[in-house]
């Protein structure tokens, strides 16, 4: 995978609070939620957010005595199934009547600017 050239849609960058690596774009960071531009035009150019994608779910472990582990990874395909990237995002373990609750949820903004409409 092809990293995008700063200034066009997909760039990244570094969060400098947290550095997870986040979409140029991005006025607030979506890891750690810190604010990373206080500028008018910042402001000013607040786009719309959608989420096309919400998913939750809890898991617990089945009815006995052991310990049972886990691992939550996330997968990105593209259009041709190819994947694009894999991320276990975290692992722990379930003792009996412990449960957990993961969310998974894709906001998306609409790419602006000069370079928006160019496509690599």
């Amino acid at each position: 995978m092809t990293s995008p050239k700063p200034g066009t849609p997909g760039a990244t960058r570094v969060c400098p609070h947290c550095k997870t690596t986040i979409l140029e774009s991005a006025s607030v960071c979506p890891a750690c939620r810190h604010h990373l531009r206080f500028d008018e035009s910042a402001i000013a150019g607040a786009k719309p957010r959608i989420s096309p994608l919400h998913v939750e779910g809890t898991i617990s472990p089945p009815d006995n005595e052991a310990p049972w582990e886990y691992s939550m990874v996330v997968t990105i395909r593209n259009e041709r199934g190819e994947e694009i990237a894999r991320q276990v995002i975290g692992v722990g373990a379930l003792f009996p009547e412990e449960e957990r609750t993961f969310t998974l949820s894709v906001e998306m903004t609409q790419a602006t600017g000069a370079k928006a409409r160019r496509r690599h």
